[in-house]
């Protein structure tokens, strides 16, 4: 395998991360798995991926610019994407500062990611496909973004999202990924 086709995937959301995997794997990228900024860097050591995609938001109140930071002082050269379903503004500005050279809203899927890639230095635009989002994803979606405000307390987040906390629980269950 080319060395320019090897990808860091920083990813806390198992599922996610796996899905992103095996899309990658399938276009020919041998892929590195990492769920926080440890993980990253133990690979770092034995790896040299040309390529990372990094979430904004990782567990246990680490930044994914963090892991950018880290990412481009590894290698300058490496082309870092970074993903996120709390865009902003100020997020998205610090983080090609920091050295990624594209900021994606989730859902973004393989094909907006490989654009993403070739976005380099303003050199092109990024063409983002025009893939309608399924219901079913944009409820999983803010379901998640829920969970994550409650720090995963089910009782509060079928409050919040006012279902009942079983109907979530079943929905919950339905998502799971074995």
């Amino acid at each position: 395998m080319q060395a320019e086709r090897l990808l860091l995937i920083i990813e806390d959301d198992a599922a996610f991360a796996r899905t992103l995997s095996k899309s990658f794997e399938r276009r020919g990228y041998r892929v590195l798995l990492a769920s926080s900024l440890d993980e990253a860097t133990a690979v770092l050591r034995q790896h040299n991926p040309a390529y990372a995609v990094v979430d904004l938001k990782l567990n246990g109140n680490t930044s994914g610019l963090t892991c950018v930071q880290m990412l481009h002082k590894h290698d300058p050269e490496m082309l870092i994407v970074v993903l996120t379903g709390y865009a902003s503004i100020n997020t998205a500005v610090e983080a090609i500062k920091l050295g990624a050279v594209q900021y994606l809203a989730k859902p973004a899927n393989t094909d907006d990611i490989e654009a993403a890639f070739g976005h380099v230095a303003g050199i092109e635009p990024v063409e983002l496909t025009n893939r309608a989002t399924s219901i079913k994803t944009l409820e999983w979606e803010r379901i998640h973004e829920v969970l994550v405000q409650t720090d995963f307390n089910i009782s509060e987040t079928a409050r919040r999202l006012g279902m009942h906390r079983r109907t979530l629980a079943r929905k919950l269950e339905k998502q799971r990924i074995k």
